[in-house]
């Protein structure tokens, strides 16, 4: 063999042995995964879904990089979960309410006043019965990894002032399409019209619904001041946002991947927790500013003697007791 063909021939068989036992390189073993919602830039889940894609693209070693896409740039809620499910979107963050269709059980989440306040619901969320209703998607090709949170909901309208039950009877009221919601609002008197979160501005700019219900954080960065005159505090209902994953997509990473994935998703979910709390004064305030008339304390006594139990019923109706027994218990559990 000439010295000209020895020389090529030790290239190649090095190059070969680079490719062969040499790490994958970078473009190679990285990940990448889409992560979607419904809300504003502005909103704490954007800033929670940026913090999530931060912390996991650093703590991966650059393994996954997420990519975020806010304000239902990849459709309305709906199409976003059966986007996750289908495989087209990786990850997804939506209002409870959206997946209770898929997972009746989610619904009772959704009673009207089964919380007292966020610590409650926190207890709940993050125990034994959060993470059971959770692994209840697994059979809906979803992979619950946390529950952000929308938050407590408030009434907002553009005809008059709610102080208490009686003022609700007659308004037309865009709700979530959850069984829950609408029914709570029938028995209150009103027309619950459900429809995407995508479509609420302009449904309340022309008219076709009155009001809503949301937590003040999303009345603020939703800019509905700008089509909403009355703001009432009433806190009717907690709404949790599960964060899901499409299963196959987690199922096909390492386990170290999927428990980081779970632990920095949790991780945000206190994050994004801590800035409703820190929000909530400094958003109600500028509610004020833009002329949002608030009721701070409307009565919310009669607005829970009409739906709370009779609600509650519907629901143990078709699921038994014994899930709002385990949600009672968790909530004044240490």
């Amino acid at each position: 063999m000439t010295t000209k063909k020895i020389f090529v021939t030790g290239i190649l068989a090095t190059a070969l042995s680079v490719v062969m036992f040499s790490p994958l390189s970078d473009a190679q073993a990285a990940t990448t995964l889409t992560l979607a919602h419904a809300h504003p830039v502005e909103d704490s889940q954007h800033l929670a879904a940026m913090r999530f894609a931060e912390r996991v693209k650093e703590l991966s070693g650059d393994e996954i990089t997420i990519r975020v896409f806010p304000n239902g740039q990849l459709g309305n809620d709906q199409a976003m979960i059966a986007g996750v499910r289908g495989g087209t979107i990786d990850i997804e963050l939506s209002g409870n309410p959206y997946f209770s269709g898929l997972v009746s059980e989610l619904n009772v989440l959704d009673l009207p006043f089964l919380f007292d306040d966020y610590e409650q619901a926190y207890r709940v969320l993050d125990g034994d019965v959060g993470q059971g209703l959770l692994s209840r998607m697994r059979e809906q090709d979803l992979e619950g990894l946390a529950f952000w949170e929308i938050g407590f909901r408030n009434l907002t309208n553009s005809r008059r002032a709610i102080e208490s039950a009686d003022d609700i009877k007659g308004l037309k009221l865009r709700t979530t399409p959850n069984p829950a919601h609408i029914a709570a609002f029938e028995a209150l008197g009103a027309n619950p019209i459900p429809m995407p979160f995508a479509e609420l501005f302009t449904a309340l700019e022309t008219g076709t619904v009155d009001g809503q219900e949301n937590p003040v954080s999303l009345i603020r960065s939703a800019s509905l001041a700008d089509v909403q005159d009355h703001l009432s505090l009433t806190a009717h209902a907690y709404t949790a946002a599960p964060l899901v994953m499409n299963k196959n997509r987690f199922d096909s990473l390492t386990d170290e991947q999927q428990q980081l994935l779970r632990d920095e998703a949790q991780e945000a979910a206190r994050y994004q927790r801590q800035l409703n709390q820190e929000r909530i004064s400094i958003d109600l305030e500028f509610l004020r500013q833009q002329g949002m008339q608030v009721v701070e304390q409307p009565d919310r006594a009669s607005m829970r003697d009409r739906v709370a139990d009779a609600v509650r019923s519907e629901f143990t109706a078709q699921h038994g007791s014994e899930l709002v027994e385990a949600v009672e218990r968790a909530k004044t559990a240490n």
